[in-house]
């Protein structure tokens, strides 16, 4: 890993939290679906949680920018930091619409892409350094 790399905003203990809060979800949202129940409150409760963590990360990604550094791939970047922190709140919403185990479902899927979103958010802001 590179210094510029060790620099990145996106690149710490707040994303490393937040890959792992959204992966203990997508479990908890797996186990739930799997024995046909409908999404509970330990669901939405971490997504509420998953989206103060990702938008507190976007907050420091643009306090980066704001302070002067700048992503590898801009348009990219700010492409995947806006779907990231729609995830959670696209994934309440359908969650409520769909009562059933697979409201359960949604949640679970949801939550295993946002940490991949993490990562080419990561990844974006890499490619020239930071």
């Amino acid at each position: 890993m590179t210094s510029a790399a060790a620099d990145s905003p996106v690149d710490g203990l707040l994303a490393t939290a937040s890959i792992v809060l959204s992966l203990l979800v997508a479990v908890w949202a797996l186990v739930a679906a799997v024995r046909h129940r409908p999404p509970d409150r330990v669901q939405f409760s971490g997504l509420a949680v998953l989206e103060l963590a990702l938008l507190a990360l976007g907050v420091l990604a643009l306090v980066a920018v704001g302070g002067g550094d700048r992503p590898g791939e801009p348009g990219a970047f700010y492409g995947y930091l806006a779907t990231l922190v729609c995830l959670p709140p696209l994934a309440w919403v359908l969650a409520r619409m769909e009562p059933t185990r697979w409201g359960s479902a949604i949640v679970c899927a949801v939550c295993l892409v946002a940490p991949v979103v993490v990562v080419r958010l990561q990844q974006t802001w890499e490619v020239l350094g930071g």
